[in-house]
C-alpha cells in the first residue's frame, strides 16, 4: 500500500470513527499521532542501532538506545509545535471575547426587551410578530454567534407569543429556527474568524465581504414572512389590540431607546471599529465585552451567578474550538506528509471540470456534512482539503468562505438533522411537533440557495465593501 493510499485509509477511518459517535477533536489527535508515527517512523535505523555487531549488542545501552530512537518520533516535534501555533494563533485570541460578550448579552434580559418593542413598533406589518421574531434573531445572533442560546432563548419568548396569537405553528417554528441561524453569517461571527484562522484570509475583509449576503438573507427572509403573510393571512392573522396594544408614539421611542439602540449600539460599535480600522477584531471583541458587561449593569441583569455561567461557558466552547484546531492542524500536516492533499488534487485536476462545476460540487460536499457534522467540525476540518484547491480553479478564498458561511445556515436547517429544529422542540409545547417544525424551516432553505445564487450571479456583493474600506 502506498504512502496516498494510506492517507486516504487515514481520512475515510476518521469519518467511520466520527459516524460512530467518537470525540471529533481527541479522534483527529490520535489519529493524526498514530499515523503520523508510521509516517515519520525511523525504524530501519533503530533496529540497526539495536543488532550492531559489536561489544554493545544486547546490553542496556542497545536497548536504552533503541528505546530512545523508538519515542524520538517527529510526531511528538510536530504535536507540540502545532498546539503552540493553536494557542498563539492571535486571531483566534478573538474567539473567546466575542463568546463572553455573546453569553453575557443573553443572560443580561436584553432579547425580551427587545421583541416587545420590534413587535409593538412593527404592529401594522403584515405577519408582524414573525419580523419583529426575525430583526430580534438576528440582532441577537450578531451579538452571540451561538445557534443554539438564539434558538432556545427565542423559543421560550417569541414563540408561546406567536402561538397565542394564532399563528401557524410550523411557520412560527421556521421563522425560529432560520432566525437563530443568522449568527453563522453575520458579523462578528464566530464562523468567520475560525476560517480565517484555517486559511489565512484577512478577517477583517471577511467580515466586510459577510454583510451584504448577511443582509441580502435577511432580506429574503422577511420577505417571504412578509409575502405569506399577505397571501395566506391565515398562518399568521393581524394581533388585536388586545395582544398587542397600541403605544403613544412617545412611550415608543422611550421603549426603543432603551431596548433597541443599546444592542445594536454595541454591535455597530464594535463592527465600525473592525471595518474602520480603528482596532484589531481581537480589541474590538474587547470592546464588545466591555460593552456587554456595562448593559448587563445598566440592565440590573449581572449576578456572580450570571457572570460565573458566561465566564464557564465561554472556557468550555474556546477549549472545544482550541483543541479541534490542534487535532485538524496535527491531521491535516500528516495528512499532506504522506500524499493525501496531492492525490485529492491530482484527481479533482482530472476531473477536468469548471470553477462553476468545482463550487457546486463543494458546497453539496459541505450540504451534506452538515447533516452528522457542527459548523466548527466542518470549517476546521473538511474545509482545508479544498482550499489548496481554490488555486487551481482561480477562486477567492475570501468569495468561498462567504459561500460556505451562507452554505452552514443549511446544516441548522435540513431534516433529518436540523440541529434548530431539535433545539426549538427541546423547549417547545407538546403540541408542537418535530415534523411541523421542519415542514416550518423547508422555505427558509430554499431562501438560503436563492442567497446563494444571487452571490454567485452578482460576485461584488462579496467584494464590494472590502475593496471599497481596503482596495484591491
Amino acid at each position: 500500500m502506498t504512502e496516498p493510499e494510506i492517507a486516504l485509509m487515514m481520512l475515510g477511518l476518521f469519518i467511520i470513527l466520527v459516524f460512530l459517535g467518537f470525540p471529533i477533536a481527541f479522534t483527529l489527535m490520535a489519529m493524526g499521532i498514530g499515523f503520523g508515527y508510521y509516517a515519520y517512523f525511523e525504524g530501519p535505523r533503530m533496529w540497526r542501532s539495536f543488532n550492531r555487531l559489536d561489544e554493545t549488542a544486547g546490553t542496556w545501552e542497545s536497548w536504552s538506545t533503541w528505546l530512545e530512537g523508538f519515542l524520538n518520533n517527529r510526531v511528538f516535534d510536530l504535536f507540540v509545535n502545532q498546539t503552540y501555533t493553536v494557542m498563539a494563533n492571535e486571531v483566534l485570541t478573538a474567539v473567546p471575547l466575542f463568546l463572553f460578550m455573546g453569553y453575557i448579552v443573553e443572560r443580561a434580559n436584553i432579547v425580551d426587551r427587545l421583541f416587545n418593542t420590534l413587535n409593538v413598533a412593527s404592529k401594522n406589518i403584515p405577519g408582524s410578530m414573525g419580523v419583529a421574531a426575525l430583526i430580534t434573531c438576528a440582532l441577537f445572533a450578531t451579538a452571540t454567534g451561538i445557534v443554539g442560546a438564539v434558538v432556545t432563548l427565542m423559543g421560550l419568548l417569541a414563540l408561546p407569543a406567536m402561538l397565542n396569537a394564532r399563528y401557524d405553528s410550523s411557520f412560527a417554528s421556521g421563522i425560529i429556527c432560520a432566525g437563530g441561524t443568522l449568527g453563522i453569517l453575520i458579523p462578528p461571527s464566530i464562523m468567520l474568524i475560525v476560517y480565517a484562522a484555517a486559511s489565512g484570509v484577512s478577517i477583517v475583509q471577511l467580515y466586510a465581504g459577510a454583510m451584504i449576503p448577511g443582509l441580502i438573507l435577511v432580506t429574503l427572509y422577511i420577505i417571504y414572512v412578509v409575502g405569506r403573510s399577505v397571501l395566506q393571512p391565515s398562518v399568521a392573522p393581524r394581533p388585536t389590540d388586545e395582544e398587542v396594544p397600541d403605544v403613544p408614539i412617545g412611550k415608543l421611542l422611550i421603549m426603543i431607546l432603551t431596548s433597541f439602540l443599546p444592542l445594536a449600539f454595541l454591535i455597530l460599535a464594535v463592527l465600525g471599529s473592525i471595518l474602520g480600522g480603528y482596532a484589531t477584531p481581537t480589541e474590538a471583541a474587547a470592546i464588545g465585552a466591555l460593552g456587554g458587561l456595562i448593559l448587563a449593569i445598566g440592565y440590573r441583569a449581572l449576578t456572580f451567578q450570571r457572570l460565573r455561567e458566561s465566564v464557564y461557558l465561554t472556557v468550555r466552547t474556546t477549549a472545544m474550538v482550541c483543541w479541534l484546531f490542534v487535532g485538524s492542524y496535527v491531521f491535516s500536516a500528516v495528512f499532506s506528509y504522506l500524499g493525501g492533499e496531492q492525490l485529492i488534487s491530482n484527481f479533482v485536476e482530472s476531473l477536468d471540470i469548471t470553477p462553476l462545476q468545482f463550487l457546486i460540487l463543494a458546497q453539496l460536499i459541505i450540504f451534506l456534512l452538515g447533516w452528522p457534522l457542527e459548523w466548527s467540525e466542518i470549517i476546521i476540518i473538511f474545509v482545508p482539503i479544498f482550499l489548496p484547491l481554490l488555486a487551481i480553479f482561480d477562486i477567492d478564498p475570501l468569495f468561498f468562505g462567504v459561500l460556505v458561511a451562507l452554505n452552514l445556515q443549511t446544516s441548522f436547517l435540513t431534516p433529518p438533522m436540523a440541529m434548530s429544529a431539535y433545539y426549538l422542540k427541546g423547549i417547545a409545547p407538546p403540541q408542537v411537533k418535530l415534523t411541523q417544525i421542519f415542514a416550518g424551516v423547508l422555505p427558509f432553505l430554499v431562501m438560503v440557495f436563492i442567497a446563494m445564487a444571487v452571490v454567485y450571479i452578482v460576485p461584488d456583493s462579496v467584494f464590494y465593501l472590502p475593496e471599497y474600506f481596503y482596495g484591491r
